[in-house]
This record gives structure tokens, sequence and C-alpha cells, in this order.
């Protein structure tokens, strides 16, 4: 492919809810443009975009692809995202590389959750917004229900650029406005036709005019004296509307049998804005002679290549020659080669010009959302907004020994996916993976086995409970041992009582009983008690202990010897002592469309949460409900938010404290650590 300038490039994502035909529709212009000689299938396994092999297992996108190709002597860069929630992170990598954004949808008459995320996303970013209403080529579409949907939320800004004149319950023809043409189709090939009466075409011309013509002050005078506008006038009024977010234009089409995907293509060559217009960020212009500023949006750990980061050149360009310098660690690297992919295939290429997007192999350094620039003038670009992981799990491994491999293994995955979070609990002794959802999970552990040859398997992480005492009680513990030579004596009493704090260690000894040296040993004996707690192996909390009288041998006594004193005072203590399990609770903040308000408040009661308060959310149609929940309840609150708002709900959990566990609770938790124990 020949090299394009800033103005003659276009960076538009394809993004909206799962399954509405986003790769279909990407294959079809790829199709079109002569950018693929064969035209692939989502179910064959066969697209561009989808190469990964869990796409292909799965027949559904989970990860960004890269698809350029050139229409009208213009360079398109189409970004095909994911749709399914669970891998949200790939939207937030296309919208960062874009310039505007295709949202793709069907004709289901109804507004989809993911195109409405996708609409809010382009929107925080500044980017101007385009609707594809694709799978036109059934039977008894609902285009217009569709149109009626979208135009419900979005006014008179939504503008029918190409809209589906359907007769007998098919679509016959499709109407283009900005040419003011129509055309029949025929095996994906165009054929001019008079432009149809009836319908709703009179309307959704009208529709049209007033939309164009509200782009422009002199436009719109034109239009309310009933003047026509000129096709130069209407793809300016086009242009200006979309680059200002002030109109969205509809296109429908049929990726599927390419019907008016050519009328699309024209669309965005002639709507969306040159890189050259809106790739610039700030006082940083896009001037391909400008200093190099560029922003790293996607890496992926190839295993052929190596690792490979993706960026868009805001400025300047990157050549073999380039410094590259790293923003964020301040230190530079030497470039590995420099190519352009379509999908996974690889083109090596001179340069990578400001405005257009490519991919520098083997910077070990630099990371999704680092900025590559010049180190003698450096710029920091906005990195991305990526959506916290909210589902966890225990990683198992089939085979002992193996779990450093799998930490090596996630830690590549984490390179390639920010969305994902993986700790090492201290306490549980647990490794805990994050993400996004079952699925998103799911992909991770298949890429582990395929990539990293490891297996494992995920369960419910442990929950970091505690243990208290409530009742102040006193304990002797003698420990005396004789055994030829010197013995082992040692003889402490210790008053045990509830306290605010983790642990306090404090003596009231009067007249030596027990000699100052040993009060260490007394502590750390204490200490290691605490650590294992008395009914189910957790830290203890919320102790103080005094040592207040003992006795000692002046020959036999030693540290070691007061240490096991300790412990006996503690576990001769502990059964009087009234202790209790304590469970933590978590703060939780959770947004949801006004209809589903009873039913989340209904699962959070289950889950023996207390609602603190609900209320109008910032976004309308939104309610937030604010509860404390025991976090122990809260592994499946994910899946059953998302299941019941179908994908509108979102919410944060935060830890906020421990409390008394309920008695069953407590017995069911001292049981399994019992059981665990035995195993």
């Amino acid at each position: 492919m020949k090299a394009f300038t800033a103005e003659k490039i276009r960076n538009v994502c394809l993004a909206g809810h799962g399954g509405r035909g986003k790769t279909t529709l990407t294959e079809a212009m790829l199709y079109l443009a002569k950018a693929t000689d064969r035209l692939g299938r989502v179910l064959d396994g066969t697209t561009v975009t989808d190469y990964d092999a869990e796409e292909k297992r799965r027949a559904a996108s989970v990860s960004t692809a890269i698809a350029p190709l050139v229409w009208e002597d213009t360079k398109l860069n189409l970004i095909d995202t994911p749709g399914m929630f669970d891998f949200a992170g790939g939207m937030a990598e296309g919208i960062r590389a874009a310039e505007a954004v295709l949202i793709v949808t069907a004709p289901s008459g109804v507004y989809d959750v993911g195109a409405a995320k996708a609409f809010k996303a382009a929107q925080k970013r500044g980017l101007g917004a385009m609707f594809a209403i694709s799978h036109c080529d059934g039977e008894n579409i609902t285009f217009y229900k569709t149109f009626d949907a979208l135009k419900e939320v979005h006014g008179n800004q939504l503008c029918p650029v190409v809209v589906p004149f359907i007769e007998n319950s098919r679509v016959t023809c499709y109407v283009d406005f900005s040419v003011g043409k129509a055309f029949k189709y025929t095996d994906g090939k165009a054929t001019e036709v008079p432009i149809p009466e009836g319908g709703r075409i009179a309307e959704m011309r009208d529709i049209f005019t007033e939309s164009v013509a509200s782009a422009d002050e002199e436009l719109l005078m034109r239009f309310f004296d009933g003047e026509s506008f000129t096709q130069e006038e209407i793809a300016k009024g086009l242009e200006e509307g979309v680059a200002a977010g002030s109109i969205y234009p509809v296109y429908a089409c049929s990726g599927y049998t390419l019907d008016a995907v050519d009328l699309l293509l024209n669309g965005i060559v002639e709507c969306i804005p040159s890189a050259s217009e809106k790739a610039g960020e700030g006082d940083v212009k896009c001037d391909a002679n400008g200093k190099t500023a560029a922003i790293c949006f996607k890496t992926i750990a190839d295993p052929f290549v190596g690792k490979m980061s993706f960026f868009k050149v805001v400025r300047g360009k990157i050549t073999p020659e380039t410094s590259a310098y790293n923003a964020r660690t301040g230190e530079s690297e030497r470039l590995g080669k420099i190519i352009m992919v379509t999908g996974q295939k690889q083109e090596d290429v001179p340069q990578i010009v400001a405005g257009d997007i490519g991919v520098v192999t083997k910077l070990a350094g630099f990371k999704t959302g680092d900025t590559l620039t010049d180190p003698k003038e450096p710029v920091t670009l906005d990195g991305l907004d990526f959506p916290a992981p909210c589902i966890s799990m225990a990683v198992l491994v089939s085979k002992k020994g193996e779990e450093e491999k799998v930490a090596s293994g996630i830690h590549r995955l984490l390179e390639e996916d920010p969305t994902i979070s993986f700790v090492i609990n201290a306490e549980t002794r647990e490794q805990v993976l994050s993400g996004l959802g079952e699925q998103h999970l799911d992909v991770i552990v298949s890429k582990l086995k395929n990539k990293f040859g490891v297996q494992v398997t995920l369960k419910v992480p442990k929950v970091a409970y505690r243990e208290t005492i409530r009742k102040k009680v006193e304990a002797q513990g003698r420990h005396k041992k004789q055994s030829g030579g010197h013995g082992q004596f040692g003889d402490v009493y210790i008053r045990f009582e509830p306290c605010d704090e983790d642990f306090i260690f404090d003596e009231e000894i009067v007249g030596g009983s027990v000699p100052k040296q040993y009060f260490p040993a007394v502590e750390k004996g204490l200490r290691e008690c605490i650590a294992d707690g008395f009914l189910a192996g957790y830290p203890m909390v919320g102790l103080k202990a005094v040592l207040y009288f003992g006795s000692y041998h002046p020959v036999d006594s030693s540290e070691m010897a007061f240490k096991v004193a300790a412990h006996l005072a503690f576990k001769n203590a502990m059964p009087n002592a009234q202790p209790t399990i304590l469970e933590p609770i978590g703060t939780l903040h959770a947004l949801m469309p006004d209809d589903n308000l009873g039913d989340i408040m209904g699962d959070i009661t289950k889950r023996r949460g207390r609602v603190l308060g609900m209320g109008a959310a910032d976004e309308p149609g939104l309610q937030q409900l604010d509860a404390e929940v025991p976090m122990a309840e809260m592994g499946d609150f994910s899946t059953v938010l998302r299941s019941v708002t179908a994908g509108r709900g979102s919410f944060s959990l935060e830890f906020a404290r421990y409390e008394d566990a309920p008695a069953a609770v407590a017995q069911k938790v001292i049981e399994e650590a019992k059981a665990e124990k035995e195993d």
C-alpha cells in the first residue's frame, strides 16, 4: 500500500453491541475495496479481523484488530472492536486511535445497549459518530423502528443519509440522499434506479435536509426559505456536522450481502474528518514535519514476531532512525521493525507518518498508554481509559510446581490486556485473577494453555476473614521440660481482652517474677498465635494481651521456653474468651436503569446487604443504589447485575470494615477450615 498524508487518512472505530455485524461489515468493506480477494465469513472463521484462535472458536471478536483499505484515493484504517462487554477494553483501544466512531447496529427495533455505550465513549473522547444499521437483507426488517428508537434519544441530530425502500417486507432498493439517487443491488453490485415514492422516503428526505442545514447557519437560513442544496453543499454540511458532533449520519446496508456498503464507504470518506483535522491533541498538532509524538494504544505478545506495539502517530513520523523515547519511563530504546498490519497479515514499511496507524516490534519498555516522543521536545499524550475488572477467581494449577509458569504467562497477557488484574494474596496464599466477566476469564485460561502450555482451573477465591474475642479472660501458660542437662522452664500469666487496635502487648510485672529479657519472647509467641487465629486459622485482631505475673528458673528458663509458655496461655484462654469470626464488609455503589432498581435491591437483600440509600444518578435514566454488603456474598454480583440490566448496570465495591459474622456463617467458615486442614 502506498504512503498517504494525514489529509488522505481516516481512522474509524467500528463499535457497538455484540453480534450486530461489525466484523462482517469490516470484511465487506475490505472486499469491495479489493483489500482482500475473497469475502470471509465469521462462522467459517475466515474473516480478516477475527484471526485469533479464540475468536474462530467462539465466532465472535475478543480483541481489537486493524484493517486498512483504500477507497476514493483515501486510506481508511478500520478498527474492528469487540462488542461483548467482557472485552470492553478493546473498544477503549479503538476509540483512542480513531477520529470518528461508526456505531454498528441491526434493524432490531431498539437502541442496543452496546450502541449506547459506544456513543457515550465517542462523546467522552470528543469524536464524531455515525450509525450503520446493517443486516438489512432479511425479511420483515425493522429498520424504521430502529431509526425511531435512535431518534428518540438523539432527536434532530440524527441524519438519515442512506435508507431502504421496503416492499412486501423486503428491501427493494436503497436511497442515498447525499447524492439524490437510489440503487438496487444484485449480488452486491449496484444499479441506479428511480427514487421510489411512498413508504417513509419523503419523511426521511425532510429529516435529512433539516439535519444537514442545521450544521451551517447559511444553509439553515436557505432551508427556512425553502431553497434546495447542491451536492457540494450537502457534503460540506455533513462533514462539518460530524466534525462538530452536531449531526449523526445513519446508513442502511447489509454487510453480509454487500448491499449499500459502497455507499457507506463513500460516506466515511466524505463525512469523517481527516486525521490532519482531528488527530491533533491540544498543543500537539498533526504535522508530519514536527517532532515525533505517538500514542501506544494496543500491545500484542506475538509468539513469532515478539512484542508488537500499535501506535497512532499524532505528530512527526516514526522511521528506523527515530529515537523511541518513552515519556513515562524517561528512557530510549532502539526500534524493531516498522510494519503495517491487516488483521494478522504484516507488511514492512519504511515509516509511519502523522495521522496514520502502524506497529513497531520489540519495544520492551513500552506498554499500552505510553507516549513515544522526541527526547528533545518530549510530550505526554492522553492515555487510555480502561474499565476496571469486576470479577475475581483463584487460579489452580493442574500440575504442582507450575505456579511460577502461570504467573509468567499471565504477566505476558497483562501486556496485551490492561483490563486484567493478577495478584498473589499473601494471606490466603492464592493466585487471584480478575477480569471483566466470566467469558473474559475463560479466554485468559484458554490463552494460558495455547500460548504458554500451562493448564489451570478457576475457583471462587477464599475470603480474608478475621477472628477476635468478645470477653476478658486470664490464663496461665506453664512450660516445663526436663530431659537431662539444662531443662526448659517458662511460666506466664496473661490477661486477654478486646481492644480497638489489631494487637497490643503490655506488661504489669511487679517484683521481677518474669525478667525483662523474656518480655520480647512472650510477645513474639503471642504474635505467632494471633497470626494463625484460634477458630479457623484466620488472623486475630482487636486483642490486647497483658503479661501480669509468672515465674522463671535461673538455669532452665530461656526465650524459647517463654515463647512456648505464651502459646500455651493463648491456647488455654481462647475457649473462654468468646472467640468469633469477623467477615469483611464492602461499600457498594451500583448504577442501574430505573426499571431494575427493585430487582437489584432484592438481590442485595438476599446477599445480607443493608441498603444505605438510593436516588437518581448523574446520567439520565439511571438510579444509584448505595449499600453495605458482606464481600463473601459478592462473587457473582457482576454477572447478575449485567444479566438483570442487559449490560446497562455498573458498580464499584470497596472494603469498608470487619464485623461479626452471623452464627451460621461463622460455623460454616470453621467447618470449611477444618475440612481443608484435614485434606
